[in-house]
């Protein structure tokens, strides 16, 4: 196997694999570490270059920054004391960057400007703008919302805020605000969503009040910074669970993986088609569930493994609806995505990606406009596979390169490192040729 190009097993997986620390996770302690008064001293902290470049905005906004390997460390005096950036600040590729960081940059007595690549470039920021200027912030944006905003920060105020549809960025930003605004700031969910924002506020002292789908903070807080682990991050660990089912007889062991109920729906589908994934030495870090988990190919996940997610389901998979596509070319009743809209607003429009490529690889795949359609008895043939520069593009269809007849090559497999810069090496140790 190379990165580019990824050629059939012909044996089962077999292994152990320590995937990177949780991207979400990382983004939100290194911000929060920024807002906090003090040291905050963070491990296993993420190796993706989406966070290095939350980082990077951090120390812009007069915050030190001193990694060592996975260990990083935050020294700030307090959001109080935020500077004004010297430059744009370049959040690259991380749209949870430039949302969160937004907060930071409408709260701070000083004009800002942010953009990302040109990826990033192209998805819209209305979701954040609305709520933040409700607050009292000034920005401006291309057409439709898009970046680089212009941001004129300044004194925000407390809303009462009503989330249009589930989104855990567009929840953080207001949270964030608000712990920066003069009242109380409540913000309202629609839907399930990822909640390390949630749980990670009282570690730094912010008293957080959740009655129902409501939750309350209060402005003008006053962070402390912490000692924290990051765990393994699930969407990275769920490429390796996949591969595991994908391949008949494999058992790949993962460790130290973050399964958090808002991040880990994979398992409660798997458990839900009598698909038992085992866990072991469960502990928990700083409001984080983490486990052992060890998965064993099961010739019954291609008929018990249901054929649709849509809905709720939608939420607590986004991310790892790419890798899904290439197990539901294996599944007997098919398999179809619905009400994934949002996919076509990530990295790249990952329906359109995923369809694309699934074509390329010989599969009779239909496209809607909120999801796709995989027929039964789907053979993946192989072919080349464009990447669109999508690091969840390139590791899905990787896999689809361990179990399809002819190899499957990549035309971009370093775009990767957004999120998991050894995922090619850490795919290689588990193969045996």
């Amino acid at each position: 196997m190379t990165p580019r190009r990824i050629d059939p097993v012909r044996a089962p997986l077999e292994g152990e694999v320590r995937v990177p620390g949780d991207k979400s996770i990382s983004h939100r302690y290194a911000l929060l570490g920024g807002m906090a008064e003090g040291t905050t001293r963070i491990r296993n902290f993420a190796s993706s270059e989406d966070c290095r470049a939350t980082l990077s905005c951090i120390e812009a906004l007069g915050a030190g920054v001193v990694r060592n390997a996975s260990r990083v460390e935050v020294h700030s005096p307090g959001w109080r004391r935020f500077t004004a950036p010297s430059r744009t600040l370049d959040v690259q590729n991380s749209g949870t960057t430039i949302r969160l960081l937004s907060a930071l940059l409408a709260a701070g007595r000083f004009s800002s400007r942010v953009q990302g690549d040109s990826s990033l470039n192209q998805r819209p920021m209305q979701r954040i703008m609305e709520p933040l200027i409700r607050m009292g912030a000034r920005i401006e944006a291309r057409d439709g919302g898009l970046p680089p905003l212009l941001i004129q920060g300044g004194r925000l105020t407390g809303i009462r805020y009503r989330l249009p549809i589930a989104s855990a960025q567009v929840k953080s930003c207001v949270l964030l605000a608000g712990l920066m605004a003069e009242g109380e700031t409540e913000v309202e969910e629609t839907g399930p969503s990822r909640d390390h924002t949630e749980r990670a506020l009282p570690f730094f002292g912010a008293p957080l009040i959740q009655n129902g789908a409501r939750l309350r903070v209060r402005g003008g807080a006053r962070l402390h910074g912490v000692d924290f682990r990051i765990p393994g991050d699930f969407s990275s660990a769920l490429f390796f669970l996949v591969a595991g089912l994908l391949v008949p007889g494999s058992r790949i062991a993962l460790r130290g993986v973050g399964v958090n109920p808002t991040r880990a729906g994979f398992l409660s589908l798997l458990e839900k088609a009598g698909i038992r994934v085992e866990r072991s030495d469960a502990t928990e870090c700083n409001g984080e569930p983490v486990c052992d988990l060890q998965i064993h190919a099961d010739p019954e996940v291609r008929r018990q493994f249901p054929s649709q997610i849509s809905g709720d389901w939608v939420a607590r998979l986004i991310d790892e609806i790419p890798a899904l596509a290439i197990l539901g070319t294996s599944l007997e009743r098919g398999f179809q995505v619905r009400d994934a809209q949002e996919l076509r607003h990530k990295e790249s429009d990952r329906i359109h990606s995923v369809v694309v490529n699934l074509r390329e690889l010989g599969v009779d795949v239909r496209e809607l406009p909120d999801g796709f359609v995989i027929p039964p008895g789907s053979r993946v043939r192989g072919g080349k596979v464009r990447t669109f520069g999508d690091h969840r593009i390139a590791m899905a269809f990787a896999l689809a390169g361990l179990v399809a007849e002819n190899p499957v090559e990549l035309d971009d497999p370093d775009c990767v490192a957004v999120s998991y810069p050894d995922f090619f090496q850490h795919l290689e140790g588990v193969c045996r040729r």
